[in-house]
C-alpha cells in the first residue's frame, strides 16, 4: 500500500514546476473558509500556518523530526538463511532544517462512503490536498509533507519515501508545532504515557504549568510525561469564540503523541511516547506517520459534527462485515465495581499459588459474581428486555493474586472457576437468543496475551462468544514499556486483526486512545481510554465530565462509557462505599445519545431497573446505529444536545447532558420531516431534581409534535433530558 502510494505521489510531483524557497505555497479548503500556507525559512526549516474566515488560528509553526541514529541493512547468508545485518550510518540526525522545496502538487477529492456502523449512514470525505517534496542537500534525503484541508480544518502528515540514504532510522523526537494566537481557554488532562483516566481541567493556556502538577493523581504509579505536557484530543476556545481541537488520526506503527506547552512562545510541540529504551519510533521507509489534526469551527457543534478523524483512516479492510453488529448489553460488572461482589472465587488468599491453585479445593467466598446461576439470571433479564448480550467478568481463574506480581503466569483465558460452567452458560444463553461477551484481563502482560491469543479466541468461538472486553490494568510487561508506545500500539492492532480472523468484536479497556481506526477495522466496536462510569464508584467524576468527553476523548472514536446507573447512592449497593454517581437518573438516559457508541451497556443491576421500568423503557428503545445525527447545541463543560435518526426506521432520539449549573434548552424540532406528525415521549428532570439532593426525580409525558414545534426544556444541575420520537 505504501509503495503504491509513493509511486503515484512522486510520479505526479515530477510533472510540476520547481518552487523556490521564497515562494509561499497556499491551499484553500473546498468552501474557501480555510487557508493554509507552507514555506521553508532561510535555515531551511519547514513551517505552516492556518487561517479561518480571515483570522489566524495557527501561527507560523515549524515541522520536522530529530533522528536518534540511522542504520542500513545489508543481507547476509548464514546456514542457508538470509539475515539483515544493521550497520550505523554517519548521517546527521537533523531532519528539521536544511530543506528546500523541490516540487509541489495540488489535488482534490470528493467522495461519500458508508461505515459499517456509525453516527450516519453516509460520510462525505471532501478535501483539497497539497503535497510538498522537500530535499535536504546536506544528507541527500527527501521528505514528503502531505496537507489536507477540509471544510472543518487541517490535517497533515510526514511521508518518508524509499530512498538511497534513508532506509532504517530511529526517531529521537517529532518536532511538530502548533503555535497558538492567544491565551485560549482549554479543557485538558495531564500528559501520561499509560492512561487517560483523569478528570479534565478547564483553564487558560498560561495556567497549565501552574495547574498541571495538581492534576496528576497523588501516590500514582502513572508516568507523567512532563511538567507542561497535556494529552490529545485537546479542546480550546479563543476569546473571540473560535473552537479549536488538536488530535491525531490513523496512529499505526507509531507512538501516541502528547503536546508539550511552551508558555514563553505560546505554542504546543509534539512529544511522542517513548519505549523501554527511551526511543520514540523504529522506522523503515517507505513510511507515513499518523495525521496531525486541527479541527476548527465557530460553534461547539461544528467540532462534534466533523468527521475528519474517520476520513483520514483507510477504508475497511474486512471484506465480510456481516458478523459485525452493534451490541446493547448488560453484565455483572457494576456489582463488582461497587464492591457488592467480587471478581475472585475465594478469599483464602494464603492457599492461592499463581498458576498452581486447585480451585476445587479452595473455599469459595460466597460473593463471586460470575457464577453460573447468577449469570443465568442476567441472561433471563437480557432476554426479557431485548438486550443483545451479557458480559461476564471474573469468570476465569487467577483474580485472587493477579495485580503487581508475576503476571505472565496468572491468566490463561480458558480456565474457568469451578462455579462457572462455560458450556452450560453458552447453551442457556443460546436457548434464550442472547450472545455472551467474554472478558480477558491481560494485567498488561502483553506478551503473555499474545502467546495465548489464538487459543483464547478459539475457546470463545467454541463456546459461542463473538465479542471480548480486554483489559490492560497495571504497568506493561515487558517492564519499562508504556501503554502508548509504538510497540504496544502495534500489540493492540494485532489483537484487533487477529480477532477479525475469528469473527470476534473487541472492546479494549486501558488501551491507547482511539484515532479513527474503527473505520479500517470496524470489529473494534468499543474502547475505554478515559474515566468512565466506574469512577463514579471511586469517588465520582466531575459533574461536567460528560459535557467534555464528546469534545475530547470521543473525537477519536466511540467510548464504552457504561451508562445507565439508576441508583446513584453507592452505599445502597455496598455499605462501605459512600460514593455518589454525580448525575440525575434522566441524564443517564441521555448519555445513550450524547456518548455515541455501537456498544452500549445498561450498567446497573436488574433490581434497580425493575424499580424504574418506565424510565428503563428508553434504554430498551434507543438504537445503537444511526442514519443521521444533528448537533443541536454544544458548549464544552456546559451542555451537549444531540438528535439522531435510527438507521433502520423513521424514529428519532434526542439526548441532552448538562453541567452542575443546569441549563434551559430552546429546542426546535426542525430536523423532522415536512408535513409529518410524530408522537414524542419526553423523559425530563422533575422541577425539584438535583444530582446531589434529588437525583431520581423525573417526569415522563407524551406529546404530538411536528417540524414546526418549539419547546423550552429545563435540565436540573447534573441532569439532562431524553426524547424518543416515533412518526405516526
Amino acid at each position: 500500500m505504501k509503495k503504491t502510494f509513493l509511486f503515484l505521489a512522486l510520479s505526479l510531483l515530477s510533472v510540476t514546476a520547481n518552487a523556490t524557497g521564497a515562494d509561499v505555497l497556499a491551499l484553500n479548503s473546498p468552501d474557501g473558509r480555510f487557508k493554509m500556507q507552507f514555506n521553508v525559512n532561510q535555515q531551511g526549516r519547514p513551517f505552516y500556518s492556518l487561517q479561518f474566515d480571515g483570522k489566524t488560528v495557527v501561527d507560523d509553526s515549524f515541522l520536522g523530526l530529530e533522528l536518534k541514529k540511522e542504520v542500513e541493512g545489508k543481507q547476509e547468508t548464514f546456514d542457508n538463511s538470509k539475515y539483515t545485518i544493521l550497520a550505523p550510518i554517519d548521517h546527521k540526525p537533523n531532519f528539521f532544517s536544511g530543506f528546500e522545496i523541490k516540487n509541489s502538487l495540488k489535488s482534490s477529492k470528493d467522495e461519500t462512503w458508508q461505515p459499517v456502523w456509525g453516527e450516519e449512514t453516509d460520510i462525505r470525505n471532501h478535501y483539497n490536498e497539497l503535497q510538498v517534496e522537500l530535499y535536504q542537500k546536506m544528507n541527500d534525503r527527501t521528505l514528503l509533507m502531505i496537507f489536507r484541508l477540509f471544510d472543518y480544518g487541517l490535517a497533515f502528515r510526514y511521508f518518508f519515501p524509499d530512498q538511497k540514504n534513508l532506509t532504517y532510522f530511529i526517531i529521537k523526537e517529532e518536532k511538530t508545532e502548533f503555535a497558538m494566537t492567544g491565551d485560549h481557554t482549554a479543557w485538558w488532562i495531564p500528559g501520561d504515557f499509560d492512561t487517560q483516566e483523569y478528570a479534565y481541567t478547564k483553564s487558560k493556556l498560561s495556567d497549565i504549568r501552574q495547574l498541571l502538577p495538581g492534576a496528576i493523581k497523588p501516590n500514582s504509579s502513572q508516568t507523567p510525561a512532563g511538567p507542561t505536557c497535556v494529552q490529545t484530543a485537546l479542546m480550546m476556545k479563543t476569546d473571540d469564540g473560535i473552537y479549536v481541537n488538536l488530535h491525531e488520526a490513523a496512529c499505526i506503527d507509531y507512538p501516541t503523541m502528547h503536546l508539550n506547552y511552551i508558555e514563553e512562545q505560546n505554542k504546543f510541540v509534539s512529544l511522542l511516547t517513548p519505549d523501554a529504551m527511551g526511543d520514540k519510533g523504529y522506522i523503515q521507509t517507505p513510511f507515513a506517520t499518523p495525521w496531525r489534526t486541527i479541527i476548527v469551527g465557530k460553534s461547539g457543534t461544528d467540532i462534534l459534527a466533523s468527521r475528519m478523524t474517520l476520513n483520514l483512516n483507510e477504508p475497511c479492510k474486512i471484506e465480510d462485515t456481516s458478523w459485525i453488529k452493534p451490541v446493547k448489553y448488560i453484565g455483572v460488572w457494576w456489582d463488582m465495581i461497587t464492591g457488592r461482589s467480587h471478581w475472585s472465587y475465594t478469599n483464602d488468599f494464603s492457599s492461592v499459588k499463581i498458576g498452581q491453585t486447585d480451585y476445587t479445593k479452595a473455599k469459595p467466598s460466597g460473593k463471586h459474581a460470575a457464577n453460573t446461576e447468577n449469570v443465568k439470571r442476567y441472561i433471563d433479564f437480557a432476554a426479557k428486555h431485548g438486550f443483545d448480550a451479557v458480559l461476564v467478568e471474573g469468570w476465569n481463574q487467577g483474580w485472587e493474586d493477579w495485580f503487581g506480581h508475576e503476571k505472565d503466569f496468572v491468566f490463561d483465558f480458558v480456565s474457568p472457576y469451578p462455579d462457572f460452567d462455560v458450556k452450560a452458560v453458552h447453551e442457556y444463553a443460546a436457548s434464550k437468543g442472547v450472545k455472551m461477551i467474554m472478558h480477558h484481563e491481560t494485567s498488561a502482560s502483553t506478551r503473555n496475551y499474545e502467546r495465548h491469543l489464538d487459543k483464547a479466541y478459539q475457546f470463545m468461538v467454541d463456546n459461542g462468544y463473538n465479542a471480548v472486553k480486554s483489559g490492560y490494568v497495571g504497568n506493561i510487561v515487558p517492564h519499562g514499556e508504556h501503554h502508548y508506545s509504538q510497540w504496544i500500539n502495534n500489540h493492540y492492532l494485532y489483537c484487533i486483526t487477529k480477532a477479525a480472523d475469528y469473527h470476534i468484536m473487541v472492546n479494549a479497556h486501558e488501551a491507547v486512545r482511539p484515532t479513527g481506526l474503527c473505520r479500517t477495522y470496524p470489529n473494534m466496536i468499543g474502547n475505554e481510554s478515559a474515566c468512565g462510569t466506574e469512577y463514579e464508584a471511586f469517588g465520582g467524576n466531575p459533574v461536567d465530565h460528560t459535557t467534555i468527553l464528546p469534545f475530547t476523548r470521543l473525537i477519536g472514536g466511540p467510548m464504552d462509557y457504561t451508562p445507565g446507573i439508576f441508583e446513584t447512592d453507592i452505599s445502597k449497593m455496598s455499605p462501605d462505599n459512600d460514593s455518589k454517581v454525580r448525575t440525575t437518573l434522566v441524564r443517564q438516559l441521555a448519555l445513550y445519545v450524547t456518548m455515541y457508541s455501537p456498544l452500549q451497556m445498561a450498567a446497573d443491576i436488574p433490581e434497580n431497573y425493575e424499580r424504574f421500568m418506565d424510565a428503563f423503557q428508553f434504554i430498551k428503545d434507543v438504537p445503537l446505529d444511526w442514519q443521521k445525527s444533528v448537533y443541536l447545541e454544544a458548549e464544552p463543560g456546559d451542555y451537549v444536545t444531540i438528535a439522531r435518526k435510527d438507521k433502520n426506521s423513521e424514529n428519532w432520539f434526542v439526548g441532552s447532558t448538562v453541567d452542575e449549573n443546569g441549563h434551559t434548552t430552546n429546542l426546535s424540532f426542525d430536523f423532522l420531516d415536512d408535513n409529518a406528525k410524530y408522537e414524542a415521549t419526553f423523559y425530563e428532570d422533575a422541577a425539584d431534581a438535583h444530582w446531589q439532593t434529588n437525583p431520581q426525580a423525573y417526569k415522563i409525558y407524551k406529546k404530538t409534535i411536528t417540524k414546526k414545534t418549539k419547546m423550552n426544556i429545563k435540565s436540573a444541575p447534573g441532569g439532562g433530558f431524553a426524547i424518543s420520537i416515533v412518526k405516526v
